[in-house]
């Protein structure tokens, strides 16, 4: 069975950071690009990040400079650094796996940038 679990949500200040961690579970981690995705209510899940099975990265333009996406293999891990938040960056945040034709995602977990 196939499982994508996520850590590491809650509430920051603006300007504030948090670490988002999506632990997978049933597959070969390694194989598949691995994504980060937001959505706010009523509105579209939007791409947030990237990093390939080859450890290259892609950002949207709005995260670009504050937001590191990594992944470490041997955990079957894929990691979000949020740096320097903002209001705007309150959502909640899922993790994607995708591979060929399968896809996978995670649960989601609320990022709200409150002061």
């Amino acid at each position: 069975q196939v499982r994508l679990e996520e850590y590491g949500g809650g509430l920051a200040q603006p300007g504030g950071s948090l670490r988002l961690s999506c632990v997978a579970s049933g597959i070969t981690f390694r194989s598949y690009i691995a994504n980060w995705y937001r959505q706010t209510p009523g509105k579209q899940r939007d791409l947030v990040a990237t990093v390939t099975s080859g450890g290259s990265t892609n950002y949207v333009d709005s995260v670009k400079g504050r937001f590191t996406v990594s992944r470490d293999n041997s955990k079957n891990t894929v990691f979000l650094e949020m740096n320097s938040l903002k209001p705007e960056d309150t959502a909640v945040y899922y993790c994607n796996v995708h591979y060929l034709f399968l896809n996978y995602w995670g649960q989601g977990t609320q990022v709200t940038v409150s002061s």
